[in-house]
């Protein structure tokens, strides 16, 4: 199985690629997601962003209207070496922020300087996602949409654990990011708005 991201504005076209590589499509909408299957058997299931369901019609053009990026939603991006936050109405960014910390590596070095050395690690850390979570409340103040993550996991979980972020509401997808640059929030901005397809071609069956 191969997945891959597409502009809504893009996936009348993709469907109509589709089925040029793999013959006639019929699409259907199954499990919340609209479903296409070939005439040489390949098929794929494109699933809307931010984790809602697909129930309209079974064509891509419905599809894609319901792709829509929601009035007011946000994107939080964390990891040890900095973080990204940005709010947006539909496709446009309004505020955002973009931040970088120091947070040494790993050491070899053994016994208390290694334990000196991680707690002095841990403190940058903490540091760190204590002005990821300022500026993130600052920006994500009563935010009525989704809020799509990224980065590391935990570094994610520390951040939002801050009492202003609580309410927030995380939807999928989970973007999987370098340590976030201006650059890497503006793609991962066009990620999170992309309609997932997972496409199983059957010459190359499940994977």
């Amino acid at each position: 199985m191969t997945i891959v991201l597409v502009p809504a504005a893009r996936l009348e076209k993709w469907v109509l690629n589709f089925q040029g590589r793999h013959g006639v499509t019929g699409l259907s909408v199954v499990g919340g997601a609209l479903h296409g299957a070939a005439s040489d058997g390949s098929t794929f299931t494109a699933r809307l962003p931010f984790g809602e369901r697909y129930d309209g019609l079974p064509n891509a053009a419905a599809c894609a209207a319901a792709a829509a990026a929601p009035a007011d939603w946000g994107v939080l991006l964390v990891r040890k070496g900095g973080f990204a936050v940005a709010r947006l109405s539909g496709v446009a960014i309004g505020e955002s922020k973009v931040g970088q910390r120091h947070v040494q590596g790993r050491t070899k070095a053994g016994g208390q300087s290694q334990q000196r050395f991680a707690r002095r690690r841990d403190n940058q850390a903490r540091q760190a996602y204590e002005a990821a979570a300022e500026h993130a409340a600052r920006i994500l103040a009563g935010l009525r949409g989704p809020l799509v993550t990224g980065g590391d996991h935990t570094a994610v979980d520390e951040v939002l654990s801050d009492p202003r972020l609580r309410s927030a509401t995380v939807a999928e997808p989970w973007l999987a990011v370098p340590d976030p640059r201006r650059a890497v929030l503006e793609q991962a901005v066009a990620d999170a708005q992309a309609v997932r397809i997972e496409v199983v071609n059957a010459d190359a069956g499940p994977g």
